[in-house]
């Protein structure tokens, strides 16, 4: 894993190194092409990689099964074998649905996660859990498949809208919550953002120790999940339209603690403390 500004455009060297010169599927969505697919198509062809790529409409109504059998036709369409690796260029949903094609797509093939959101960057990207929705719940259907490498470009969150920044910071907040007082604190006293990329590699060294410690989450590991339950129970109602996952996780989260309360389980003041530090930074603490 690396995490540091311009990383997008010199991903070949980095990779090169780590993979040798092979072909690389590179799959996105139709908002981070336009964006960034250039770059890094470049920069792997600079590095002496083989590159092809495929574009699929953005949104979580796309993460199903209709569209994980278009990438995988796509892979099959290249030729692609075990020796080659698909890359997953976006946000969750990309590497959700790149890494369950790379997972699937002959019994399994190398992958590579690319974020360029908030939320992937500090969470999705990192802990191998891949796959798609069914109509009646959200990630039924999927594989642990882990990435052979994260690389994670902060510059990339230039171009998220404020909505986008703050359904990201969903995720952050539930880090602080769960594993990272210090972390919880900087957001309440609002000193959090100042070292961005800091910030990033708190996150991901904090779901590293979880899911090192418990790949298949079935233990430990299901801490990640505070929020989730309530959060993916929002977002269905939603049809995966008006609620973002960050904004859905952070209710869930005051729900979860609200719960907790009146069973004793949990500080009497949790749930107004996780809702205030939603509302600092733009996020719903109800629905």
């Amino acid at each position: 894993m690396r995490i540091g500004g311009g990383l997008l455009g010199r991903c070949g060297d980095d990779l090169a190194a780590l993979l040798g010169r092979r072909r690389i599927a590179v799959l996105t969505d139709d908002t981070v092409a336009p964006l960034y697919l250039d770059t890094v198509t470049a920069a792997l062809e600079d590095a002496g990689f083989a590159v092809c790529s495929h574009v699929f409409p953005a949104g979580e109504g796309r993460k199903n099964l209709s569209t994980l059998e278009e990438l995988l036709e796509f892979l099959a369409s290249e030729h692609l074998t075990r020796t080659d690796c698909v890359a997953a260029l976006g946000g969750g949903v990309t590497g959700d649905m790149g890494g369950f094609a790379a997972a699937t797509f002959l019994r399994g093939m190398p992958f590579l996660q690319v974020p360029t959101t908030l939320l992937s960057q500090v969470d999705a990207s990192v802990g191998g859990k891949t796959g798609v929705d069914l109509p009646v719940g959200k990630n039924l259907v999927g594989a642990f498949w882990q990435p052979s490498f994260v690389l994670i470009d902060p510059d990339t969150l230039n171009t998220l809208s404020p909505h986008f920044f703050a359904d990201g910071m969903g995720e952050v907040i539930k880090y602080g919550c769960i594993s990272d007082k210090p972390l919880l604190e900087a957001l309440e006293a609002g000193t959090a953002l100042e070292d961005l990329e800091q910030l990033l590699a708190r996150c991901v060294a904090s779901k590293k120790s979880f899911v090192e410690e418990d790949t298949r989450d079935t233990g430990r590991r299901m801490i990640l999940n505070f929020g989730h339950t309530f959060g993916h129970a929002l977002e269905k109602l939603h049809n995966f339209q008006d609620l973002s996952h960050g904004e859905a996780v952070g209710i869930g989260m005051v729900l979860a603690c609200q719960v907790g309360e009146r069973l004793g389980v949990t500080p009497a003041g949790t749930g107004a403390r996780v809702a205030a530090v939603l509302e600092r930074y733009g996020l719903p603490t109800q629905d």
